[in-house]
């Protein structure tokens, strides 16, 4: 998957977090199949790796940002819809999921669709992970759609291709993005039918 994919007239964007730094990331793969089911709901996607991103700690020294820090924020403020993927570890989502999130607030995720995926080695999956940042969402007053996905026993959930063996499991991502689109525009549309009716109901600009 490209970095940017755009699919049309419609300038809905979901961004895909991958909140895993491996080079051959499950998490990475998850996210990229969840952002395929957006592509398909006609949002422009944009897969943010980590792996690529220079960032700091979050709370540190202050000081001047690092740009990559600047970029991570204004591509996330730029989106209506987000995907949050993760690993699960020691029952919560990654160090370094939280420290990217740490690094941003209210300015990037208020008032945005959330959608999560969590990708687990054993069989139990990543249901802690999501839940805890099903929280998170919250706390950032963002919108949390209801679908999500844990994916148990990932090495054996997707082949040497990278592809996911099971086409249930690959709908279901799908599902979660094309519900992030789909709900983004909504919500976008509500926005703006809100201010149609307050302007056409305000009163008459002596100045207009």
């Amino acid at each position: 998957m490209d970095e940017v994919h755009d699919t049309g007239p419609s300038r809905l964007r979901v961004v895909g977090i991958s909140g895993s730094l491996r080079r051959d990331s499950y998490t990475r793969l998850a996210v990229a199949e969840v952002l395929r089911g957006a592509e398909a709901a006609g949002a422009e996607t944009q897969l943010i790796d980590l792996r690529k991103y220079q960032l700091v700690f979050a709370g540190g020294d202050e000081g001047a940002e690092p740009p990559d820090v600047i970029r991570l924020r204004q591509e996330v403020a730029a989106a209506h819809g987000i995907i949050l993927g993760t690993p699960e570890y020691h029952g919560s989502f990654s160090g370094v999921l939280k420290n990217a999130l740490d690094l941003m607030g209210f300015d990037e995720f208020e008032g945005k669709m959330i959608g999560l995926v969590g990708v687990s080695a054993g069989r139990i999956g990543a249901f802690d992970a999501l839940n805890s940042l099903r929280n998170v969402g919250r706390a950032l007053h963002a919108w949390v759609v209801p679908q999500q996905v844990s994916i148990p026993e990932a090495p054996v959930s997707f082949g040497a291709d990278g592809r996911l063996t099971d086409p249930e499991l690959r709908q279901r991502l799908h599902e979660v993005g094309s519900k992030v689109a789909e709900f983004a525009r909504l919500h976008e549309a509500g926005r703006a039918q809100e201010f149609v009716s307050k302007w056409q109901s305000s009163t008459e600009n002596p100045g207009g």
